[in-house]
């Protein structure tokens, strides 16, 4: 049985950092494209940031390009994000998936509050 958990989440003050994790069991999606996205309850879940299979190429929504740095360890199967200088604005609940296809095997998701 595939099991995906993102955690890291949390409330943190504008100008802060967090990081995120993603590990995922039950499957090995180190051949798979990893990526990060974010749904808050204004919008519809939207794209964050995504990393190849290899690590070596990586793509970024423009509202978190320079801020957000996303990496993969395959030995753990997980997948991170690394958020700085975070705004209220990116206050949602956080998902990682893998790009199965489709992307797919997603997480429950972590709450990211960033107060004013």
């Amino acid at each position: 049985q595939v099991r995906v958990v993102e955690s890291g989440g949390g409330l943190v003050q504008a100008g802060g950092s967090l990081r995120l994790s993603c590990a995922a069991s039950g499957r090995n999606f180190s051949s798979y494209a990893r990526g990060w996205f974010r749904q808050s309850p204004e919008k519809e879940r939207e794209f964050v940031a995504a990393i190849s299979w290899d690590g070596d190429s990586t793509y970024y929504a423009d509202s978190v390009k320079g801020r957000f740095t996303i990496s993969r360890d395959n030995a753990k199967n997980t997948v991170y994000l690394q958020m700085n200088n975070l705004k209220p604005e990116d206050t949602a609940v956080y998902f990682c998936a893998a790009e199965i296809g489709d992307w797919g095997a997603w997480g429950p998701g972590t709450q990211v509050t960033v107060s004013s």
